[in-house]
């Protein structure tokens, strides 16, 4: 069987609507039972899991409107929710290799992601590391050029690398005998002077 990211909620713990209510209290076992996490479905478990995360990146108890709740913009979303999101479609994914929809979403969302993420990250970048640390994500910058690897160019590139090597050493000895005269210089002036 495949693990879940939501295999660390407790099953007896309150649905996310019902976890507040002061009545749930005083209500029978087989209600509180109905109401848990244990006879929910994936969608209500998700909405928990979501919540915990918020509440990981949240920097005070009334904190809504940060970047690292809420997105850049409110239409983007949260970086909790994507995050959820992602795992959430990766455990589908794993489930149903196939299912090219379910992928394309979640390539989205991860690329979606790693936009916001790098915009936090040249921003504030305290923030950003707070950010991945709790919520477990392993940031990997863009390359700035990938190049295609071909035979051609791996020789063009030694031989580059050899030309300017030689170049180099010329320049080495032309340097030389030309600092050579600049001391020679400088000790004849010297010697003038004194």
């Amino acid at each position: 069987d495949i693990p879940s990211h939501l295999d660390d909620l407790p099953p007896t713990m309150l649905k996310k609507d019902y976890a507040n209510l002061p009545v749930m209290n005083s209500v029978d076992d087989v209600v509180k039972r109905l109401l848990s996490l244990e006879m929910a479905s994936q969608k209500e478990k998700l909405k928990v899991k979501t919540q915990q995360l918020v509440e990981k990146v949240r920097r005070s108890p009334n904190d809504n409107g940060s970047f690292e709740v809420q997105g850049k913009l409110k239409r983007e979303g949260f970086f909790a929710v994507l995050t959820a999101k992602i795992r959430t479609l990766e455990e589908h994914l794993q489930r149903h290799p196939k299912d090219k929809k379910n992928r394309r979403f979640m390539l989205m969302d991860l690329d979606r992601r790693r936009k916001m993420l790098g915009y936090l990250r040249r921003v504030n970048y305290s923030t950003f590391e707070k950010t991945c640390r709790e919520l477990g994500i392993q940031y990997s910058p863009p390359q700035p050029y990938a190049r295609r690897v071909t035979k051609r160019w791996l020789v063009k590139k030694a031989l580059c690398i050899k030309v300017f090597q030689e170049k180099q050493k010329l320049k080495a000895a032309e340097r030389l005998k030309q600092r050579r005269e600049w001391q020679a210089r400088a000790r004849a002036a010297r010697e003038q002077q004194e």
